[in-house]
């Protein structure tokens, strides 16, 4: 099962866009393979992101290994101050 990051190429809000770049930078500092999403390509990958989150307005970005949720921005920084992200990542 590969790690899967949802994200957005379409976005206005600026919150949304840090923790896209946050979340990816992060991963490719640390060298973790993922794979990134594009939800505003395809509505059945957004659709699928949500549906994986158990959370039908959920909004990217959104992590995922497989089919298992990770969880979104807020408990990726939370893992990383508690130096938890490879439990976190189910790595």
């Amino acid at each position: 099962m590969s790690l899967t990051v949802y994200f957005t190429s379409v976005s206005s809000s600026l919150k949304i866009k840090k923790d896209q770049e946050d979340i990816m930078s992060i991963l490719k500092s640390k060298k973790i393979a993922f794979k990134a999403v594009d939800i505003s390509q395809n509505p059945q990958d957004r659709d699928l992101m949500r549906k994986i989150a158990g959370n039908p307005a959920a909004l990217p970005p959104q992590i995922c290994k497989g089919d298992v949720y990770c969880g979104d921005a807020t408990e990726f920084r939370e893992a990383i101050e508690l130096e938890t992200l490879e439990a976190f990542l189910k790595l």
